[in-house]
C-alpha cells in the first residue's frame, strides 16, 4: 500500500482524537495503583480482623466517619475489629475512582459489607470517599466519610 499525505492526516487526526478521549480511557498510574492495592489491602485487614496491617495502613491522624455521623480515631477504629464487636464477613467495592494529587489521593466507591454486630447479623451499602496520605513511601488512610446513597 502507498502512503500519501492524506493517510498522513487521517493518521495525525486519529491521534489528536485519541489524546483528547476522557480520562476514563488512560492507563492508571503506579500511585493510583498502589493506592488501590492499599484499599484493597483494608477491607482484607478489616476481616482478618489483622491489627498489625489495619496500624500499618491508617495513619496515626485517622478520621474515619460513619455514615451515622459517629467519628472514630485509628485507635477506636482498629478496637471494633480486633475487639470483634463488629465482624466483617464481606467487603465489596464497586464504582472505583482514585485521583493521586501529589502526596495525598482521594478515593470514592459504593462499599457492601455482611457483617455481625453483637452476635447479630447485619448488611450495610453505603458511598465512600476516603483520604490517602503518602507516609514514608507507604499509603495510609487519613481520612473517611461514609454517606447514605440516595434510594
Amino acid at each position: 500500500m502507498r502512503i500519501s499525505r492524506r493517510h498522513v492526516a487521517a493518521a495525525g487526526a486519529l491521534a489528536l482524537a485519541t489524546a483528547s478521549l476522557p480520562s476514563a480511557s488512560r492507563a492508571e498510574s503506579a500511585d493510583e495503583a498502589a493506592v488501590t492495592k492499599a484499599i484493597d489491602d483494608l477491607g482484607k485487614a478489616m476481616i482478618a480482623a489483622d491489627k498489625t496491617k489495619l496500624d500499618a495502613l491508617v495513619s496515626d491522624q485517622l478520621s474515619y466517619g460513619h455514615s451515622s455521623g459517629r467519628i472514630e480515631t485509628k485507635a477506636m477504629f482498629i478496637d471494633v475489629f480486633v475487639s470483634k464487636k463488629s465482624v466483617y464477613k464481606s467487603i465489596v467495592l464497586t464504582e472505583p475512582k482514585v485521583a493521586v494529587v501529589g502526596n495525598n489521593a482521594i478515593a470514592r466507591h459504593v462499599f457492601a459489607v455482611d457483617y455481625e454486630s453483637d452476635g447479630k447479623p447485619g448488611s450495610a451499602k453505603v458511598g465512600v470517599m476516603q483520604v490517602w496520605v503518602k507516609e514514608g513511601g507507604a499509603w495510609k488512610l487519613l481520612a473517611r466519610q461514609a454517606f447514605r446513597l440516595a434510594s
